[in-house]
């Protein structure tokens, strides 16, 4: 299979490149990536700036699928006017121009995994949500509506479209989970706020498995969260953190604490998002790691 990716230089993308071309695996992987340079050793890699125009016809030529990981990270800074604009852009004119590529193409890939964020919900407390779970409010929920609608134009030329509802993504090299690791080795590990908030997690190993079935499963089109069934609050994630690190996990960051460290973005780390892989597990996948005690020993054992 011929797969075309984006942000194969992120951390999703570096661990789905390196399964994808693990163990002999009959794939041919270009990454479309700003700068070829720092582009996955032993893929082929084309340059192409997002926010200017299509991909290059010859990248997606005879591509059997393409995934779209790339876009602005959300969590590397407060949300100024500066920083909004990059994550739309990021995310709404690179998805349309993407688009505007596949339509160009010929013939057409097969399949569009796009990417998109559990962020779709919005802060929904208790409430589970599965993928047919309507759309929520406030910034980040109108963000990845609107992403998503992007990708959808894809279905209207034929294109199979999946949705990759992503999670918060642990992995030992980056993302959230080293972060998030610091002040409890240096013994000031906490909750934050009431703790009560739910917050949906998913090894990596696990996200790119469930990529992998979204790519080899025909039948799955529309959304798929990508997160797993053992569902943590923020208070048994950071009691089940002291225990991995075996450090205690006594301290309280406040709601006013967050607001001023992280403006508006702290709203996205006290959202409560019961989210469930409802579309996965009726699709018969199995978790490697589906419960968040199992994740952490393997990650920081």
């Amino acid at each position: 299979m011929r797969i075309v990716l984006t942000g194969g230089t992120g951390l999703i993308g570096t661990h789905l490149v390196r399964e994808l071309g693990a163990g002999g695996a009959a794939h041919e992987l270009v990454v479309l990536t700003r700068d070829p340079g720092r582009a996955p050793a032993g893929v082929r890699a084309v340059a192409w700036q997002p926010l200017q125009g299509p991909p290059p016809a010859e990248a997606l030529r005879g591509a059997d699928a393409v995934i779209h990981l790339a876009g602005e990270p959300i969590a590397a800074g407060r949300w100024n006017a500066a920083r909004r604009a990059r994550i739309e852009a990021s995310r709404w004119t690179g998805t349309a121009n993407l688009v505007r590529g596949l339509a160009a193409a010929e013939p057409r890939p097969r399949v569009l995994l796009a990417g998109s964020a559990v962020g779709y919900y919005g802060d929904r407390g208790d409430e589970p949500l599965a993928e047919d779970a309507a759309p929520g409010s406030g910034y980040l929920a109108a963000v990845t509506e609107r992403w998503e609608r992007e990708a959808a134009g894809a279905e209207k030329l034929g294109v199979r479209v999946v949705y990759l509802r992503t999670g918060v993504v642990l992995a030992r090299e980056g993302g959230a989970l080293p972060r998030m690791a610091a002040p409890f080795r240096a013994g000031a590990g906490g909750r934050l706020g009431s703790g009560r908030q739910w917050m949906p997690w998913a090894h990596v190993a696990d996200v790119v498995g469930l990529i992998g079935l979204a790519l080899a499963a025909d039948r799955l089109r529309g959304p798929l969260n990508l997160v797993a069934p053992g569902a943590a609050t923020n208070a048994e994630l950071t009691r089940a953190l002291g225990r991995a690190l075996r450090r205690p996990a006594f301290m309280v960051v406040p709601r006013f604490a967050l607001r001023l460290l992280f403006g508006a973005m702290s709203d996205t780390l006290l959202a409560s998002q019961r989210v469930v892989p409802a579309a996965a597990e009726q699709a018969g996948y199995r978790f490697r790691y589906p419960r968040l005690e199992e994740a952490l020993a393997d990650l920081l054992g």
